[in-house]
């Protein structure tokens, strides 16, 4: 920083980049926090990431985010002239192998310039003064798409992927779940997130759902690639077109949301086990009533909460699938609470 100060005392700018600043741990970043807010030095941090995940807070809300996007094919091919055109004039390209090539880029200037870099040198080996399509698959060993497969790329796919299956689109599914196959995904991955999707989004409605997807997760670990992706794109196309309720995972979070601001209520004494003597002295277990005793197996009127409960209501089953005929019964039941509450039955 001592040539940082020396510039600063001349009236010179001090400007810092940090290329991939996601591989700076925390402690890392704190360190420029001084010398940005004394305007010792101007920082440019780069990264592949998004830096709302991997760049500290304080350091982000110190710095203007610039997000670079893909280069458009007009663009792609504007680049591919240029780096003919200065660095491989003797290289004559085929329209084939031109479109090839920028769809192998996939948007991406560096990666163009990577994948001519390895064209030329491939020409060179057999002495090839002309570049065609089917040159062009034989030197690239894999047609890999921009993919990181720990990055905003994979994450913002995966994503997709969820909210296709979960807005019922089944081919955008399928493309989704493709593009992440194509891009080097993991189908292991894969096969755990549609399990996730199936128990979140398609849930009691269509309760097949959560039975399929895990066959799929394991037909592929039995048959592996690429014969085992059929199970998994399949799965994909179920969850696509099942009905779908997220009325579980709703209650499910709202009991949890509830139980953690909420004290120790104890168990009512209905409700406590009394395997021994004492405990059934002290009244647990006492005026339990056995609902396999009951009509219909179901002890109307009967609370199963702490006393002190306020009333909630969770689980809220929608108009949709299997849910219908779940609404319907809790209808009744609760129909039946009241009328026993109200002395009716």
């Amino acid at each position: 920083m001592q040539k940082a100060e020396h510039n600063k005392a001349m009236g010179k700018i001090t400007i810092a980049f940090i290329d991939e600043i996601h591989r700076f741990n925390k402690a890392q970043q704190d360190a420029f926090l001084p010398y940005v807010e004394g305007g010792l030095l101007t920082f440019v941090g780069a990264t592949t990431e998004n830096p709302s995940f991997e760049v500290n807070s304080a350091l982000l809300s110190r710095a203007s985010v610039y997000v670079l996007r893909p280069l458009v094919a007009e663009e792609m091919a504007q680049l591919f002239e240029r780096a003919c055109r200065l660095a491989l004039p003797t290289l004559r390209f085929a329209d084939d192998a031109r479109a090839r090539l920028i769809g192998h880029a996939d948007g991406d200037a560096r990666r163009l310039l990577n994948l001519l870099e390895q064209l030329a040198t491939a020409a060179g080996t057999v002495a090839a003064d002309t570049i065609d399509g089917a040159f062009i698959d034989r030197a690239l060993a894999q047609n890999l798409r921009r993919f990181d497969k720990g990055g905003d790329a994979f994450y913002d796919q995966i994503s997709a992927l969820h909210k296709a299956v979960r807005g019922s689109s089944p081919d955008a599914a399928l493309y989704w779940f493709c593009r992440m196959l194509d891009g080097g995904a993991d189908p292991r991955y894969l096969a755990r997130r549609l399990l996730r999707m199936a128990w979140e989004d398609v849930g009691l409605a269509d309760p097949r759902a959560a039975r399929i997807a895990l066959d799929a997760a394991e037909t592929y670990e039995r048959l592996g690639s690429p014969e085992g992706e059929l199970a998994l794109a399949e799965a994909v196309l179920y969850l696509a077109v099942a009905a779908k309720s997220n009325a579980a995972y709703v209650a499910y979070n709202a009991a949890r949301r509830f139980v953690a601001g909420d004290g120790t209520r104890p168990v009512p004494l209905p409700l406590r086990n009394a395997p021994t003597r004492l405990m059934k002295d002290l009244g647990y277990g006492k005026d339990y009533r056995y609902a396999h005793d009951e009509t219909d197996a179901y002890a109307a009127g009967e609370s199963y909460f702490p006393e002190d409960m306020p009333t909630v209501d969770w689980y809220r089953p929608v108009a949709r699938g299997l849910e219908i005929r779940i609404r319907e019964k809790l209808a009744q039941l609760r129909e039946r609470d009241s009328r026993a509450k109200s002395g009716k039955d």
